[in-house]
């Protein structure tokens, strides 16, 4: 057995040089490279290996360590996590940035490596700069901050942990149910230690994705319970998406005559033209969905964790007797509203269930009402396509505009405030993957870094970032990276002078938008002055980016075309009105807790709403009607 002395730096890097994955037949290297911001966490251990393998392994130097992070999960989304990149920071504040980011990974079940800089493992010099003490233990640190938000976190105090440590790194992240952010903590001494590593850790290693299969005698009763259902509805979630299964679920739909809603992680598992495809599912759903949604005796949840946006937090499915199948890799979400759990990929699971129903189609009558429902859904898009505001442009025309000048394989990317919202209920996905909405954790300032990572997966397709001022100010900096690594992104930056998504809830719990609008401070302490104007064009261009202004609906369709035709990263800004909003469709509702007791009438008449909608929810627990 031969032997390697290498410092545990040189020998993480090596390893992950080696990692490939298998799935389908088809095989490639899991990591395309690393984000990095060095600092003396870092500089004399990963930092140097960094630049001893060199251009094999491919750096990419980020400018905020949370924005490195979304870049990292974004690539591996448009990858159907099949691919991913690792991220690396210094000790301290560098790390604590990364906690966002790999929260965000955990929660959307993106597959992302993270690693920060430590103490010292001997500890003479504590504590060092940036060092967290604890009184009650010295072997706590920042990097403890990961622990709730990461599928696998480590700190390796002897350079020989790497060898255990770094399979089981791989194993997390390849895994279909169990991936997630890994975080590795390396004390700032022990990266550069030396040791004998054996060449077994160094070669070629092909890790590949399953495509597991539940139990037969499960497939058998979910196959009678939907022979028994009259009105069966799919919700379609990522899940969909990151098994490829598109086609089997097409081919499902079509045979079987359910209908298919969609959450933000599996917009676009059926084209929105499909006579079947009711779109978005939920708070920010489309009439059709949530209507039909409301009768469903049977809903079959495909890859979804059924979070509150989907379900109107439990409003959503009204039907007395409403049961649950839910087809998932991820054992915890099969089970979710007492389901019959098909743990499996959705891809292999739709197919094996489909012969099972052989004969079996939804009446005549159901089929018409969904096609109708999608024929006036695509009318109602149109129209707020089309809405004629002034002085200012509403959301729905801008999101027209972007998607009417999109190819059917571009990408939009968007994350928090009222945008995703709007994107899910309006924007016309005729491609599987065009959609790259991150919701599940909502972070504001994912949305540049998110499309530069999307567009370093996809380098044929024109990305759109779709950014509201206020998550703007939150992370614009990308901009710049963008335009070193020489990537061209379209941002189109909407301003409203504020929190407009936010504000909605405000009113919403009666608040009235309190501290949601850019305002100075007036004389009597409150944010009531007059609106705070920032130019985002020219910060934009002090960026280094190309920049165009829009204030008419032909300016901005002119400046889309510009922005296609560029070479370069080119931001459009365009400003917007704040009260016109796309309005929700049928009862959803949104669970937003509002105060019991108030001085304020407005919040006093918000909670006798908010208990109204509060008797409508339900556990979706229902053993007489599962327990079969």
């Amino acid at each position: 057995m031969g032997k390697q002395n290498l410092t545990m730096a040189q020998a993480i890097i090596r390893f992950l040089m080696a990692q490939h994955v298998e799935a389908d037949g088809e095989t490639h290297p899991f990591f395309a490279g690393l984000w990095g911001i060095f600092g003396h966490g870092n500089v004399g251990g990963i930092a140097q290996a960094m630049q001893q393998y060199g251009p094999d392994f491919r750096y990419f130097h980020g400018l905020n360590e949370q924005s490195m992070v979304h870049s990292a999960i974004a690539y591996a989304k448009a990858k159907n996590r099949r691919q991913t990149m690792a991220c690396l920071s210094s000790i301290g504040p560098g790390a604590t940035n990364m906690v966002t980011g790999a929260a965000t990974a955990t929660i959307n079940r993106i597959p992302v490596l993270l690693m920060a800089g430590d103490a010292f493992a001997e500890r003479v010099q504590a504590p060092v700069l940036q060092q967290l003490e604890s009184e009650h233990s010295q072997d706590v640190t920042a990097s403890d901050a990961f622990r709730p938000v990461c599928r696998y976190w480590d700190r390796l105090n002897r350079p020989e942990q790497a060898i255990t440590a770094l399979p089981e790194v791989m194993r997390v992240l390849t895994s279909p149910a169990d991936t997630g952010a890994a975080f590795l903590a390396l004390p700032q001494d022990i990266q550069t230690y030396a040791f004998e590593y054996p060449d077994e850790l160094f070669r070629k290693r092909v890790w590949s994705i399953p495509r597991n299969r539940p139990d037969i005698r499960l497939l058998e009763k979910a196959a009678e319970w939907i022979r028994q259902a009259k009105s069966p509805l799919i919700v379609a979630g990522g899940g969909v998406r990151y098994s490829e299964a598109f086609e089997a679920l097409r081919r499902f739909a079509e045979a079987t005559g359910i209908p298919v809603a969609e959450t933000h992680s599996g917009k676009g598992s059926l084209n929105y033209d499909h006579p079947l495809s009711l779109g978005a599912m939920g708070v920010s759903g489309t009439r059709g969905a949530n209507e039909i949604g409301q009768t469903a005796d049977l809903v079959i949840g495909i890859g979804t964790r059924f979070t509150d946006f989907p379900t109107s937090s439990k409003t959503a499915f009204t039907h007395p007797d409403v049961r649950f199948i839910n087809i998932n890799v991820f054992e915890m979400d099969a089970y979710k509203h007492a389901a019959i759990p098909l743990t499996g990929d959705a891809r292999a699971t739709l197919d094996e269930l489909l012969p099972l129903l052989r004969g079996y189609q939804t009446a005549a009558a159901y089929r018409e009402t969904a096609a109708r429902h999608n024929r006036e859904w695509d009318a109602e898009v149109e129209r707020l396509y089309d809405l004629t505001t002034k002085p200012l442009m509403a959301q729905s025309r801008i999101i027209g505009s972007v998607e009417r000048s999109s190819a059917p394989d571009d990408i939009v990317v968007a994350s928090a405030g009222s945008l995703p919202g709007d994107l899910l209920k309006l924007w016309r996905c005729r491609s599987g993957l065009s959609y790259q909405v991150e919701y599940g954790n909502s972070v504001m300032g994912y949305e540049i870094p998110g499309g530069l990572g999307a567009k370093l997966a996809c380098p044929a397709s024109e990305v759109y970032v779709m950014i509201g001022d206020g998550t703007f100010l939150m992370m614009g900096s990308d901009i710049v990276t963008a335009i070193q690594e020489n990537v061209k992104i379209i941002v189109v930056v909407v301003d409203n002078s504020g929190y407009s998504s936010v504000g909605r809830v405000s009113e919403q719990v009666g608040s009235e938008g309190f501290g949601c609008h850019f305002r100075k401070r007036g004389t009597g302490g409150w944010y009531d002055g007059e609106t705070m104007t920032v130019d985002f064009a020219k910060v934009c261009e002090g960026y280094g980016a190309k920049v165009l202004r829009a204030e008419t609906p032909a300016e901005l369709d002119d400046a889309l075309q510009q922005a296609r035709a560029a070479s370069v990263t080119t931001c459009i800004y365009v400003r917007t009105d704040w009260h016109e909003r796309v309005p929700g469709y049928s009862t959803c509702w949104w669970d937003m807790a509002t105060a019991q007791v108030s001085e304020n009438q407005g919040i006093d008449a918000a909670r006798k709403d908010y208990e109204a909608n509060k008797g409508r929810q339900r556990y979706l627990m229902l053993p007489q009607g599962n327990a079969e």
